[in-house]
């Protein structure tokens, strides 16, 4: 299967995101590299759009998955619009089965004009992470994101700062962008709150590298809603602040 939602008045896109041999074939600058295929940037009708080009259906369980990593990556994406989050756009996606087991396939996004990832913005020390009022914006909606997740019982599952994009509006206020979801999916008890811890921990990781405390419990508060601690909020941040200890 095929899907492609590029309009006649992009007709460089609509002709090279016509079928997934098209996109396959296609060749841009490389993102990102890995054992299961890759992510490339292309610049078509004045716009950059992501490719990302499945060459296996996962690794390790998911290699025997009748659900691709490809597909729940572009039913993620749909799921987070359906819920009023900022994902980023889908274009185009599919891919194709051998023995009712996906193998190859690949989804398009359109790019986000003027955007860096939260982890780049750090790595490259940017002053805008200096900004207390531009953080705490950048962190409500962050915050935001993760409880609607959350409240529907769904885990990211690889929710780092890397994931994140980020950009300033005309008024110079940020909005976020969610990008990159092949491995989020719905949870019950008790795998779920395992899980819940993990997405915060992996935001906490870098933001404790470069937020201070209050920054920090300020976040949490914008995910809880609430503006006081229970005792059970206490013992999920020190969850959260022992996730990764021993693990690395």
């Amino acid at each position: 299967m095929w899907v492609n939602g590029i309009g006649d008045d992009l007709p460089e896109a609509r002709q090279a995101f016509a079928s997934l041999t098209s996109v396959l074939d296609l060749q841009g600058e490389v993102v990102s590299r890995s054992k299961l295929g890759t992510v490339e940037r292309v610049l078509l009708d004045g716009r950059y759009y992501f490719v990302k080009k499945y060459f296996n259906a996962g690794d390790g369980v998911a290699n025997f998955s009748p659900v691709s990593k490809a597909r729940r990556e572009w039913q993620n994406l749909q799921l987070f619009q359906r819920w009023g989050l900022p994902a980023v756009d889908l274009a185009a996606y599919g891919e194709v089965s051998y023995f009712s087991r996906p193998r190859t396939a690949a989804l398009v996004t359109l790019g986000v004009d003027g955007s860096d990832d939260l982890k780049s913005l750090f790595d490259k020390g940017s002053p805008k992470l200096q900004n207390a009022e531009w953080v705490d914006a950048v962190m409500a909606q962050v915050a935001h994101a993760t409880r609607v997740m959350h409240q529907h019982r769904f885990a990211h599952n690889d929710w780092k700062w890397r994931n994140i994009l980020v950009r300033d509006d005309e008024q110079g206020r940020p909005e976020i962008f969610m990008i990159d979801c092949p491995s989020g999916m719905s949870w019950i008890n008790p795998f779920f709150e395992y899980r819940r811890i993990k997405d915060l921990a992996c935001l906490d990781k870098v933001a404790s590298k470069i937020l201070d405390q209050d920054q920090r419990l300020r976040f949490y508060k914008m995910y809880t809603g609430s503006s006081d601690l229970t005792a059970k909020d206490h013992k999920v941040i020190a969850k959260v602040q022992g996730f990764f200890k021993g693990r690395e």
